[in-house]
């Protein structure tokens, strides 16, 4: 799939954005491929995490907006052409990101701008090099946001600080974002490769079933009341009291010894 590589490891899943020629921009098939690997990760039992990473010095600098706008027989796009195009393709990825019971670990260095931002935002972990930049540059080139960045980015950071993203184009480095709570931590730069991964292992080595439901819980708590949240939580836990990773975590438990979770 051009732009994209993926393999699978055991249990992880590593997705890589390799376009460095061009900054890792995202295309319009570039996007639906990713979406069509996590979706098909979210139907694969043998899927048990997503890392995402990109080739080169930057995660992914946006959408390839030149491409975008430039018509198959070099004319521009008609009217509307993006109003009819972004159900499909970005604000289809987004959601997929969002809820999929698979987590998810981005590794972002350089620039995340964008989309690439709304990556980042999506992941459940974004661990990010101390190079890393986030950017949120619609208003510099006289357009409005799009991939959810008007939604995740004031639920990460507060109202007042995305404003001084969305509105003045403030530029945000991988500490800062970190001291935000935009991202999970951020590291230098020749440790990124072995922080990324080993979080991935991590929840790749997690109750699986438990490990889904809690990010389901946590997407699906953003829009409903308590009470319908608490009995979100008791579905939940009637599904993952079932599964062979809750006895394991008991005898585990009971044993003194570190659980060796199967994901089932």
């Amino acid at each position: 799939m051009t732009g994209l590589v993926s393999e699978q490891d055991g249990p992880l899943l590593r997705i890589r954005i390799d376009r460095p020629d061009k900054r890792n921009a995202l295309d319009d098939a570039m996007v639906a491929g990713l979406t069509g690997l996590i979706e098909a990760a979210g139907n694969d039992e043998t899927v048990r995490a997503v890392l995402l990473t990109s080739a080169g010095e930057h995660f992914c600098s946006g959408f390839d907006i030149v491409a975008r706008n430039s018509g198959s027989d070099g004319e521009r796009p008609r009217a509307g052409s993006i109003q009819r195009r972004l159900p499909g393709t970005a604000h289809r990825l987004v959601p997929v990101l969002l809820e999929t019971q698979v987590p998810i670990v981005a590794a972002v260095r350089g620039w995340a701008a964008g989309i690439g931002l709304a990556l980042a935002l999506a992941a459940d972990v974004a661990v990010v090099s101390d190079t890393a930049r986030f950017w949120a540059p619609y208003a510099a080139r006289g357009f409005t946001p799009d991939s959810g960045v008007t939604w995740l980015l004031p639920r990460r950071i507060g109202e007042v600080r995305a404003r001084r993203m969305l509105l003045l184009g403030e530029r945000v480095d991988g500490a800062l974002a970190a001291d935000w709570g935009m991202i999970d931590r951020c590291v230098p730069d020749d440790l990124l490769e072995e922080e990324s991964e080993r979080t991935a292992l991590t929840l790749a080595g997690a109750a699986t079933v438990a490990v889904g439901l809690t990010k389901w819980l946590l997407h699906a708590g953003r829009g409903t009341s308590l009470e319908a949240h608490l009995r979100d939580e008791a579905f939940a836990m009637e599904l993952s009291s079932r599964s062979e990773d809750f006895r394991e975590g008991l005898a585990a438990f009971a044993q003194k010894r570190p659980a060796a979770f199967t994901g089932r």
